[in-house]
């Protein structure tokens, strides 16, 4: 069930990097939104550019026949919303509790004129985002279900890992519908990968991982 727009009213705006995205300080207020919150919809009209302070934020766009596709996940310190165009292409839904900066975006806009080094941010996020998809085209179209896994969890290792622990905010659910895979396969993949010793898993949840051969593991993603 969908959850619209529930979030908490803005705190006291605080600085973040959306203040270096134009090149000037802009004007940055912060929401929390709940767990499977929808921040914006798709074809909604760009208003805002967001960072995640906290949680993660998942973008995605519903298909013909009613699948989900995830296109990519927003974690702390993530910038989103940046689209070419005047409505947003994907929707975008909070994870988990999180707390996002944003700024309107037309105060971006008049910032950026005249700023080589705010046109230059956006164009930086821009070709991220491009090499992102990408990278995800290639993933879904061009390796097999263990592949996939691998990659995922070796992108997850450089985002999210602290302490030694992968602590993933998404369920397998998420991950299935980011790596075009059926739950059962993703589950089936990672058991895979904890009986070859490459990771175990701590709680019951299993969502907190410890990569034990991050050599095999790449072995897997070439």
């Amino acid at each position: 069930m969908l959850v619209r727009k529930q979030q908490i009213a803005p705190q006291r705006p605080s600085s973040s990097e959306l203040n270096a995205f134009a090149g000037h300080a802009v004007f940055c207020s912060e929401f929390k939104y709940r767990r499977g919150t929808e921040i914006f919809g798709e074809a909604e009209p760009i208003q805002y550019l967001y960072q995640v302070k906290s949680g993660a934020v998942r973008s995605y766009k519903l298909l013909a026949d009613g699948r989900r596709q995830i296109m990519a996940f927003h974690l702390p310190g993530d910038i989103f919303g940046v689209e070419n165009g005047a409505v947003h292409r994907f929707t975008a839904e909070a994870i988990v509790e999180t707390i996002v900066h944003l700024t309107g975006r037309q105060n971006v806009v008049e910032q950026e004129r005249g700023s080589a080094t705010a046109t230059n941010n956006v164009l930086r996020l821009v070709t991220g985002s491009l090499q992102h998809a990408e990278t995800h085209m290639l993933l879904l179209g061009r390796k097999t279900a263990l592949e996939k896994v691998a990659a995922f969890l070796i992108e997850m290792d450089v985002r999210l890992t602290a302490a030694g622990v992968m602590s993933l905010p998404m369920n397998r659910r998420d991950i299935a519908d980011y790596l075009g895979l059926t739950l059962e396969t993703v589950s089936r993949a990672l058991s895979q990968l904890r009986d070859r010793d490459i990771l175990s898993f701590i709680g019951q949840s299993q969502r907190q991982i410890v990569l034990r051969d991050r050599a095999r593991l790449t072995d897997f993603d070439q």
